[in-house]
C-alpha cells in the first residue's frame, strides 16, 4: 500500500542573519516583562517556523502574558492547553490534520508545522505524562521547552529545572537551609532521547545564539517524527538580573558550562559550541539575585556539578566545523 504524501516541509539551513526569515510571526503588543527570554525564543522559533504553523500553548508566561483581553500576539494558529496537557493537544491536532487530509478536506496544501511551547513545569514536571506519551506515539510534532528555571507565572516557585543554589518562593534560603535549593536540575534532554524510541532528534538552545536556535527549529521541523528542543530562556524577573543583560546571561550560561549547546541525531552528539576555556560559574552567578545568598562552598559545589557535565561534554565531543555559531 502506497504510502499517503502529507506534504511535509522542509527547510533549508539559514546560513547567516541576512538570509533569515523577514516575516515576523510573534508581533509587538503582548504584556510580557522587559527583556523577557521567553518572548525572545518565541519570535525568534516564530520566525523560523514561518506562517504555516500552529502553535500549542499550554498555561505559563508565554500563555498569560500573550493573551489577555482576547487577544494574542501571534500571526499563525495558536490553541491554549492546560499546562497538564500541551502533548496531547498536540497529538490531538496532528491526527486530526492527518484525517483532513486524507479526506482531502484540509484547506492548506501542505502539513503545518505543529510546535507546542511549554515551560519547564508543562513539559518535565505536571506536562511530563502528555508529552512522553505525544512522543511515544510518534507524532510528528515539535515539542520545545521553554526553560526560565521556575514556575514565573506564579510567583517564582522551583521548578525541576531550578539550579541548585536558587531561592525561590519555595527554596527560600534561611538558618537551616543556607543555600536555599539543594537539588540539582532535571536532564530534559536526556529524559527524551533515553526513553522514546520515535524520536531521532533532539537539540539544545539558547537565546544568546539567535541563529544556532533558529537552524535547530528548522532541522527539528524537517524531521517526519516527534522532535523536542530545550531552549534556555533567560528570566530577569525569576533570576533578578538586569532587563538588558538577557542575552549576556544566556551566553554566560554557554561560556560557563552552566548550559550546552548540541544536537543529539541518529544516536551521535554534536555539539555546535565549545568554549576554549570554561569561565568559572561565578563569573554567571554573580549578576543573578537569586544567587546573591550562596557562600563559597556553596558555588565550589555548583562548580563540582559543571564541571562534571564539562568532562562529559569533551569525553563526547564531536563540534560541527561546516557551520560555525556565530550569537
Amino acid at each position: 500500500m502506497k504510502a499517503f504524501d502529507y506534504k511535509f516541509q522542509t527547510f533549508e539551513p539559514i546560513k547567516s542573519f541576512k538570509d533569515a526569515p523577514r516575516e515576523e510571526m510573534y508581533l509587538p503588543g503582548h504584556r510580557t516583562c522587559a527583556g523577557c527570554g521567553p518572548a525572545l525564543n518565541y519570535r525568534l522559533v516564530a520566525k523560523a517556523a514561518g506562517k504555516d504553523t500552529i502553535f500549542i500553548g499550554p498555561t505559563g508566561c508565554m500563555y498569560v502574558a500573550n493573551s489577555s483581553y482576547l487577544c494574542t500576539p501571534y500571526a499563525v494558529s495558536w490553541i491554549h492547553a492546560q499546562i497538564t496537557n500541551g502533548g496531547a493537544v498536540g497529538s490531538g491536532v496532528e491526527a486530526a490534520t492527518k484525517i483532513l487530509m486524507r479526506k482531502g478536506k484540509y484547506d492548506g496544501d501542505r502539513f503545518p508545522n505543529i510546535i507546542v511551547m511549554a515551560g519547564d513545569g508543562g513539559s518535565v514536571d505536571i506536562g511530563l505524562q502528555a508529552m512522553s506519551a505525544l512522543m511515544y506515539r510518534g507524532h510528528k510534532v515539535l515539542f520545545i521547552c521553554y526553560d526560565n528555571e521556575s514556575y514565573a507565572n506564579t510567583g517564582i516557585q522551583t521548578s525541576p529545572t531550578t539550579p541548585y543554589g536558587a531561592n525561590t518562593t519555595f527554596t527560600p534560603p534561611g538558618k537551616e537551609i543556607p543555600e536555599g535549593k539543594v537539588l540539582f536540575p532535571k536532564n530534559p534532554p536526556q529524559l527524551v532521547i533515553g526513553g522514546h524510541p520515535l524520536v531521532k532528534y533532539v537539540a539544545t538552545t539558547c537565546v544568546g545564539y539567535p541563529l544556532d536556535l533558529m537552524n535547530k527549529v528548522s532541522k527539528a521541523l524537517s524531521q517526519p517524527n516527534p522532535t523536542f528542543l530545550h531552549m534556555l530562556a533567560p528570566c530577569p524577573k525569576g533570576w533578578g538580573f538586569e532587563e538588558k543583560l538577557t542575552m549576556e546571561m544566556g551566553k554566560l550560561a554557554v561560556q560557563t558550562g552552566m548550559w550546552s549547546l548540541y544536537e543529539w541525531e541518529g544516536g551521535q552528539y554534536k555539539y555546535t559550541h565549545i568554549p576554549k576555556k570554561y569561565k568559572p560559574v561565578s563569573e554567571y552567578m554573580k549578576f543573578q539575585q537569586r544567587f546573591r545568598h550562596l557562600k563559597p562552598e556553596h558555588i565550589a559545589r555548583m562548580q563540582a556539578f559543571v564541571d562534571e557535565k564539562i568532562s562529559n561534554v569533551q569525553a563526547t565531543a564531536k563540534p560541527i566545523e561546516a557551520t560555525p555559531l556565530k550569537a
